[in-house]
């Protein structure tokens, strides 16, 4: 306890050296919310084990297993770049989501384009025509309206269920809807890979819920084979929602972002 306190008493902690370590602390903590419950767990874990075994072999004489592993470690940056790169997009939108930043953002979906998509998809789930339907928010979907066909057309429930019937050649894949437009139909989507997520998902919830991990876009789903209504945000999915609670979700969902274009109308009045 004496020798605790000597040690102690040596240290000399000043305001600097608290943030510091809260800043490192906070980095922590949101890395590890970040990769919670996907494969960078297991990357992580082999990491530090290829680590263990480095420092077992400078305090022991394993020449051939030190060398290998400083070898390895050179490549190891390129490794985590390649294997982590959907982990690291999700952490750079992550960040750029950040109530700072936030006043940069777009002008968000009005109500009556909500209204539409929920009605738009009321009509699917009662035919039990799968769609998925994604409403842009801050970060941008350009990439994925590029490998779509182009609309840019108004909003209604018509156009929309006319987009995914079976016949229509842009049933496949997802319709965004930007700026209270329709951008694009037929827009292929990232596949999340998290193993946790129900067997019962199939390939169109996953699309949503992938597509939700990477950008802060609101996914709404129709399932074919239950005709259930789903609403995938932040790599989460909700399941069967009425019309009524769907409206909801969208509103409260979308009632931020309108709050911050209020916001910037104002400033731009002022200066």
């Amino acid at each position: 306890m004496d020798g605790l306190q000597h040690l102690l008493g040596r240290v000399s902690l000043t305001p600097w050296d608290v943030v510091d370590i809260l800043a490192v602390a906070i980095l922590f903590y949101e890395g590890l919310k970040l990769i919670r419950g996907t494969r960078a767990v297991q990357v992580l874990l082999g990491s530090s084990i290829i680590l263990a075994l480095y420092l077992l072999s400078q305090q022991a004489p394993l020449y051939t297993l030190n060398w290998l592993v400083r070898n390895f470690v050179g490549y190891f940056v390129f490794a985590a770049i390649v294997v982590f790169q959907s982990d690291i997009r999700r952490a750079l939108a992550h960040l750029g989501r950040a109530q700072l930043f936030r006043r940069f953002s777009r002008s968000e979906t009005g109500d009556d384009t909500i209204e539409e998509a929920v009605v738009a998809a009321t009509l699917l789930a009662d035919k039990r025509t799968g769609a998925i339907i994604v409403f842009e928010r801050a970060i941008g979907l350009r990439n994925y309206i590029e490998s779509g066909i182009p609309l840019d057309a108004a909003v209604t429930h018509d156009l929309i269920v006319s987009v995914f019937q079976t016949t229509s050649p842009m049933h496949d894949g997802a319709v965004i809807l930007l700026e209270n437009r329709v951008a694009a139909a037929s827009c292929f989507l990232p596949l999340t890979v998290n193993p946790q997520l129900s067997r019962e998902l199939g390939t169109r919830h996953r699309a949503a819920i992938g597509l939700t991990e990477e950008t802060d876009a609101v996914a709404v789903i129709v399932s074919e084979e239950s005709g259930k209504i789903s609403l995938a945000v932040d790599g989460g999915i909700e399941r069967g929602l009425s019309a009524d609670r769907l409206r909801v979700r969208l509103k409260n969902l979308m009632k931020e972002g309108r709050a911050d274009q209020r916001r910037r109308q104002r400033g731009k009045e002022q200066g």
